[in-house]
């Protein structure tokens, strides 16, 4: 299967040299950090792109690369990976990690599937600053998933699974958000400080709750609840060792009784 741009020419540039001449100004050589997991912005390169750039530039960009998004388009499953093939850049071909997404669609709620990707931006836009910051590594590999809004049980699900699935893996978790839309800067600030204070103190289900009780236009909710999880059950050595998929039937319930 091969997944062609959607947004290019519009949220950045198609043109390769020019798509390269923009990252060029964006990204700095600076040292960079091992991450489990990170949050970045989803919106046009010209609005958002430095906040991304700044991010992925400070990180070591491994071959294994999950991409978390939320769904813009309502098409296909509540938790939609997609299963096999190509993603397609004006920088070229970057594969489909199909062994990790082969076993994440084997637990619930993860689901092979194609439609919630063919026009959603929010992880598309991550994968030409993967190319870049990995200096367009061959190796280099993602495996997309793309949520609709689901319960907080669902997350913790869909967090304990991915963890399990990429415990053996030297993978980055890419959480892609954007915070408040159509309201007043102050008003945004406002709302916003209340989301991202529960992500600095790693509290996924502060972060949930707080987003549904203020209304907050927060439309990463659900990939940053997920995300934040399962970095928190891969930064745990003790939880990690009951993580490890080598001992985990595939396919035999939903497997989730077997974490320690």
């Amino acid at each position: 299967m091969v997944r062609y741009p959607a947004v290019a020419g519009q949220f950045y540039p198609a043109v390769p040299e020019d798509l390269k001449l923009m990252l060029d100004s964006m990204c700095e050589p600076v040292p960079k950090v091992k991450a489990k997991a990170i949050i970045v912005p989803h919106a046009g390169y010209i609005y958002s792109g430095k906040v991304a750039a700044a991010t992925y530039s400070r990180v070591e960009i491994p071959d294994t690369n999950v991409i978390l998004g939320p769904n813009h388009t309502g098409l296909g499953k509540k938790v939609s990976v997609f299963p096999e093939g190509v993603w397609v850049t004006p920088f070229g071909e970057v594969p489909i990690n199909s062994e990790v997404a082969s076993k994440l669609t084997s637990f619930p709620p993860y689901e092979p599937d194609v439609n919630a990707h063919i026009y959603e931006h929010s992880l598309e836009v991550q994968v030409p600053f993967l190319q870049y910051c990995s200096g367009f590594r061959d190796s280099l590999s993602i495996v997309p998933v793309v949520f609709s809004f689901v319960d907080y049980a669902t997350c913790e699900r869909a967090g304990e699974v991915l963890a399990r699935v990429i415990a053996e893996e030297d993978s980055l978790i890419v959480i892609s958000t954007d915070f408040s839309h159509y309201v007043s800067a102050d008003r945004a600030k406002e709302l916003d400080s209340l989301a991202i204070d529960a992500i600095l103190n790693l509290d996924p289900y502060e972060l949930y709750k707080r987003v549904v009780t203020y209304n907050i236009s927060m439309c990463g909710v659900i990939p940053a609840t997920v995300g934040i999880i399962a970095a928190k059950l891969l930064g745990n050595d003790m939880m990690k060792k009951s993580l490890r998929i080598k001992e985990c039937k595939i396919g035999e319930g939903d497997g989730l009784s077997e974490i320690e």
